[in-house]
């Protein structure tokens, strides 16, 4: 288990905030939103279960990383989450190559897909799981629309093996729904949350 401290948190009458997740563009949206928090993970390996549905996934997955980060740090609030692409049924984690990321790309194209994140918030005496799901709408890809693509991006360590924050406008058509969520956290969803059942907040909203 690693900590990696990101904003400074002592000057706050607040629990510490801990973000288990080595997800950059997670981090990003936390930072951005004004949160002071630390980066804590557990070298917890994710399950891929073809019986679950995305919801139920995502949300298992989201536990699995924050409780042992929660049991190291009692004092903590600790956020997990975990995030998925499915159509049909069927689930799009990350693609394991080059060529797997062609085929789900190929998958998506011109088709209506859900994005699932499910969030887990943990501290000592309170435990609140959440899921979000976004419609994302792909435009009509070719193939080489596809390789053009992916020589823009790096898409083994996204779900569905692509970022709506990375060049989406060139895949992507529209969505219904949380914009962040697509990226990696409902921001929406994870502020109410924190605010009204942690009493946790961004610096920027305390005076």
């Amino acid at each position: 288990m690693f900590c990696i401290l990101v904003k400074r948190v002592e000057e706050l009458h607040m629990p510490r905030l801990l973000l288990a997740s080595t997800s950059p563009r997670r981090h990003q949206l936390m930072n951005e939103a004004g949160y002071q928090f630390e980066v804590c993970c557990s070298n917890v390996e994710e399950i891929s279960d073809e019986s679950m549905n995305a919801v139920e996934l995502t949300t298992t997955n989201a536990k699995l990383k924050a409780e042992p980060v929660s049991h190291a740090n009692s004092d903590s609030i600790v956020i997990g989450a975990d995030t998925v692409v499915s159509l049909d049924n069927k689930i799009f984690g990350k693609p394991t190559d080059l060529e797997h990321a062609v085929v789900m790309l190929t998958q998506l194209t011109g088709r209506t897909h859900d994005v699932t994140t499910g969030v887990s918030i943990l501290s000592h005496n309170q435990k609140i799981d959440f899921h979000v799901i976004t419609e994302v709408t792909f435009k009509p890809l070719t193939e080489t629309d596809i390789l053009q693509y992916l020589n823009l991006i790096n898409p083994l360590d996204k779900a569905g093996a692509y970022a709506a924050q990375e060049h989406g406008e060139f895949i992507i058509d529209k969505y219904s729904g949380s914009y962040t969520n697509v990226v990696g956290l409902p921001m929406s969803e994870l502020k109410k949350t924190l605010g009204e059942e942690f009493k946790t907040y961004p610096k920027s909203t305390i005076s």
